[in-house]
């Protein structure tokens, strides 16, 4: 996959998120019908299947020792997917985005400096902003979104840490198809719906596709020629645009508008993100 000159990488990159969080926001208004947690089941089934049709891991052998390393990559992101959705029927979906970026900032601050750890220092009051808002605005729904965002937040730091372990091996996007299968697989049992009530919808069915696609298959395969066209520091600032990327799908698609304090959060933590993504990794990027 080349990028084409006409085409930016940072204009790739926009794009990227705006699909992403296209799928969040297509995500939020199937909750009515499908729960959160089934929506972030059939998100993962299904962008294995596409995944893994593309890149048909089966022409070759795979140690014992790998598949239980991408199996439990891919279980945590399986987990960090639904957990945000959880968040994100409850939230509004730019404060969770910034809110899950603790993770990728508090594991960069843990293996890095000075630099990272000042990451840390602004975006902590950016969190507590985001959150004290929440709190007042969000009723009785906002404790166990910033719950759910929270556990988010964690299986992404979980998600980096194995992610590492995965991008060295190589092949990174063939291995991120049998970890979501696997993922998929693990998790079945638990969210799966009964029944598969999706299976029986044609338009429920084209509706959790779509999502997969724009949430998972086209920014990850973005994200692979961006990483490769531009410079850590240049990767830092875009990766930093994503919340407000986040706060714009949001209050155009389901009319979450930010409050002014929020707008504030949201600067600290973009801020903060910009510090601590110098050496970014294709299995590092943004799975939310």
């Amino acid at each position: 996959m080349r990028t084409s000159p006409a085409v930016p990488p940072p204009a790739l990159f926009a794009l990227s998120g705006l699909s992403m969080y296209l799928g969040s926001a297509f995500a939020v208004r199937l909750f009515a019908q499908v729960p959160a947690a089934s929506v972030a089941w059939w998100r993962v089934a299904v962008a294995a299947v596409v995944l893994l049709a593309w890149r048909r891991p089966w022409r070759r052998r795979w140690s014992a020792r790998e598949l239980g390393l991408m199996g439990a990559f891919g279980t945590t992101l399986a987990l960090m997917n639904t957990f945000f959705y959880l968040a994100i029927d409850r939230l509004p979906m730019g404060t969770a985005v910034a809110v899950e970026f603790t993770g990728p900032v508090v594991v960069a601050a843990v293996a890095g400096g000075r630099r990272e750890r000042l990451g840390i220092l602004l975006a902590a009051p950016g969190v507590a902003l985001l959150a004290g808002v929440t709190l007042q605005v969000g009723g009785s729904q906002a404790v166990p979104g910033l719950l759910a965002i929270g556990a988010a937040a964690t299986c992404w730091a979980g998600y980096i840490l194995l992610g590492r372990r995965v991008a060295h091996a190589g092949d990174g996007v063939t291995r991120l198809g049998v970890g979501m299968a696997a993922g998929a697989l693990v998790l079945a049992p638990v969210l799966a719906p009964p029944g598969a009530p999706v299976l029986g919808s044609a338009p429920l069915l084209g509706a959790v596709l779509g999502i997969a696609v724009l949430s998972s298959v086209v920014p990850y395969g973005i994200e692979q020629v961006v990483l490769r066209s531009v410079s850590a520091a240049t990767f830092a600032v875009l990766l930093a645009t994503l919340p407000a990327m986040a706060v714009v799908i949001g209050a155009v698609v389901l009319g979450q508008w930010p409050h002014p304090a929020e707008v504030v959060g949201l600067v600290a933590v973009s801020a903060a993100i910009a510090l601590t993504s110098r050496r970014p990794v294709p299995e590092e990027g943004t799975p939310a």
